[in-house]
């Protein structure tokens, strides 16, 4: 439909990269898009009528091309990528790779400090206030804000973890006067959106990884300053999915505390896995008596089954909370007491 002379917009490569693909390939890259790119993306698939072998090799080695550049850019930053392009593709080829990657490719501030040791960091940025530590934390992977909220005394760990799970948008202003601080020679490359970080989904990620000491005087002081954010992030810390990691014995403990109809309709929709894991700590008597119930249940609300699987998460921190089972937190965490 497109010939090879005619440049084509963004829209209509993703159409043809996805024709190329397959439908196999394609229905898995659709579970990562939402809705309305779903649907624009299906009308542009839609009015491709012939699509040139010419054109489908162009997309794809366009596609490998940008990937192959966004891992040079977050292994050795942008620097390194042009070099690496320019003595493989030509100064020009690379300069054009880069400038769409990086007006696509949200560049995240403190890259640099994703880099660094989280006990430097923590010398570094102890003595701030704690809305710029939480800032500086929310921008870091999980793993090294946990060894920072970890190190950081009583008090600050309460109150930076409350600035992170309250968090929404920063301006970029204050990003790069915060990540002047740090690193003076990224600033150029700080967005001029608001973009987002922080959130309750984030201090979870940290509290995952913190030691069991931390996160406990963390939640339990929030309990006090802000009993619904503290119960948020309780009902988020541990998923339903999460069962997985409970070892036989805890999940035995479990399983006697929760109603069967409850059971059965929590797995009605979940992974094979975490029914792999009930069933095997059943009896097969009760086993099959499950899966039958399951099977002659019939279509469910989708918030029935959440409630249910809250209802078993629920048995899980109150089993945890009493101390007669212990669920793994970070990579030093014992699985049981």
């Amino acid at each position: 439909m497109y010939g090879a002379s005619k440049e084509m917009s963004t829209k209509q490569k993703a159409a043809i990269f996805f024709i190329a693909m397959g439908p196999e390939c394609s229905a898995q890259l659709f579970k990562h898009l939402r809705e309305d790119e779903i649907e624009k993306l299906t009308l542009e698939i839609a009015n491709q009528r012939q699509v040139s072998q010419e054109d489908k090799d162009k997309v794809i080695s366009e596609f490998y091309q940008m990937l192959v550049a966004k891992e040079y850019i977050s292994s050795g930053g942008l620097d390194y990528a042009r070099e690496v392009l320019e003595k493989a593709l030509g100064t020009e080829k690379a300069v054009n790779i880069i400038n769409r990657l990086t007006s696509s490719l949200q560049i995240r501030p403190f890259d640099f400090a994703r880099k660094t040791d989280p006990g430097q960091l923590l010398n570094f940025i102890q003595s701030e206030h704690p809305q710029t530590i939480a800032l500086i934390m929310a921008y870091l992977q999980p793993e090294q804000s946990a060894a920072i909220l970890s190190g950081l005394p009583a008090e600050r760990q309460v109150e930076v973890a409350k600035r992170i799970a309250t968090m929404d948008r920063t301006s970029p202003d204050v990003l790069r006067d915060v990540e002047r601080v740090l690193e003076r020679k990224l600033s150029s490359l700080v967005s001029q959106d608001f973009t987002a970080a922080g959130g309750i989904q984030s201090i979870v990620e940290v509290l995952n990884r913190v030691d069991r000491s931390t996160e406990r005087t963390i939640i339990e002081n929030l309990e006090v300053e802000n009993p619904e954010l503290a119960e948020e992030i309780k009902r988020l810390m541990f998923v339903f999915e999460d069962i997985v990691m409970l070892d036989d014995r805890s999940l035995q403990m479990v399983l006697r505390e929760i109603d069967s109809k409850d059971l059965a309709l929590a797995l009605k929709a979940t992974s094979p896995e975490v029914g792999e894991k009930i069933y095997k700590n059943m009896s097969k008597r009760a086993a099959d008596m499950l899966r039958e119930e399951i099977e002659y249940m019939g279509p469910v609300k989708i918030r029935d089954v959440e409630e249910s699987q809250q209802k078993v998460v629920n048995v899980i921190r109150r089993l945890e909370e009493s101390g007669e089972i212990v669920v793994a937190r970070g990579k030093g965490d014992e699985m049981i007491v």
